[in-house]
């Protein structure tokens, strides 16, 4: 039998210093980090960048068929995502639990072994946080600290009429790993003796619960010395991001049906669940992919970069947001991704 230490074994310092034992400091900015009152940060003349999310366990994920290293995993994920966006680059995080005594310390130490490895994979500095008892379920807290040249990052609100309208990677992938999650938990639910059945899915599956924050894509841009003219990460669903880049700059858009990047993966298993791959690409969040506007002459230089895929162009704001259909139809977009408060 697994062994189980309760926490309360160890009191809160104990905990924090058994959890972060193995972060090693890896950013010259990072001064003080964990095990003191409060970190201490040397940016050098950069621009700071801060941004922070919250998790909560029945919302946000379901341990039902979340790995808790997964889950520390792509906690920090979801954080550096924001950080990259604004193109910049991570230096520390802080991580921020409330955990109720169903979490033995394994448990806790598996969740921190996926923070470390996310850490670890994007060079960044775990730098403090807090734990605390929770009434029930698991509440993650994580703030992303980067930095940036000075102004040198990009906002949500400053694209141009005619600008290109990209996107990394391909989309719809997370969504179709919830909903064969979902699927398979309900029969489980009903039937406890039926095992689920993953039909090879991995890579649906992966990209529900492994996402990459898109670190090469920055890089790339800044090798190419390319700064995007607005950019936002694809955590609602791309219809919901379009319309904000499209709000924020005071702009219309063409998007254009044929250009969404769907894996042929996603494809697949979107016509196995009855689903269009258009509206699993358009609506389904989590795909932490990186939306952005560029000036039309720096096309070219993109088309080295087989992650980046011209999805369509910000037009007059009288124009309206339209998507162009395969068949040649014109429909209004609108929001329908991911929205916090409704379930």
């Amino acid at each position: 039998m697994e062994q189980r230490t309760e926490i309360g074994e160890l009191g809160e310092f104990g905990l924090i210093e058994h959890l972060t034992r193995n972060f090693e400091i890896q950013n010259a900015s990072t001064v003080v980090g964990v095990g003191d009152d409060a970190a201490v940060l040397d940016h050098f003349g950069k621009q700071v960048v801060v941004s922070t999310d919250l998790l909560i366990e029945g919302i946000h994920f379901d341990l039902m068929y979340t790995p808790l290293k997964h889950l520390g995993y792509k906690a920090v994920m979801v954080n550096l995502s924001d950080i990259y966006a604004m193109n910049a680059t991570p230096t520390q995080i802080t991580m921020s639990i409330g955990v109720s005594n169903r979490f033995s310390l394994e448990a806790l130490s598996e969740f921190y072994e996926g923070v470390h490895v996310a850490c670890e994979k994007h060079g960044v500095d775990l730098v403090g946080g807090d734990t605390s008892s929770s009434q029930k379920g698991f509440i993650i807290s994580v703030t992303a600290i980067g930095e940036v040249a000075p102004d040198q990052f990009v906002k949500r609100s400053t694209a141009q009429q005619g600008d290109l309208i990209c996107v990394s990677g391909d989309l719809g992938g997370a969504f179709l790993g919830l909903t064969l999650m979902e699927r398979e938990k309900k029969i489980f639910l009903e039937n406890p003796q039926v095992q689920p059945d993953l039909e090879n899915e991995n890579y649906i599956v992966g990209r529900l619960l492994k996402p990459e924050a898109r670190k090469d894509i920055i890089q790339f841009l800044a090798a190419q010395h390319i700064v995007p003219t607005a950019m936002m990460d694809v955590s609602d669903g791309v219809s919901s991001e379009v319309l904000h880049l499209c709000r924020q700059s005071n702009l219309g858009c063409r998007i254009y049906e044929e250009k969404l990047p769907v894996s042929e993966d996603s494809r697949k298993a979107a016509y196995k669940f009855g689903l269009d791959p258009t509206v699993c690409a358009l609506n389904g969040g989590e795909d932490y992919e990186l939306i952005f506007t560029l000036k039309q002459e720096d096309y070219d230089k993109i088309t080295l970069n087989e992650e980046i895929s011209v999805i369509g162009y910000m037009t007059a704001i009288e124009e309206g947001c339209k998507l162009l259909t395969k068949g040649g139809n014109s429909f209004d977009i609108t929001a329908q991704g991911w929205n916090a408060f409704q379930k």
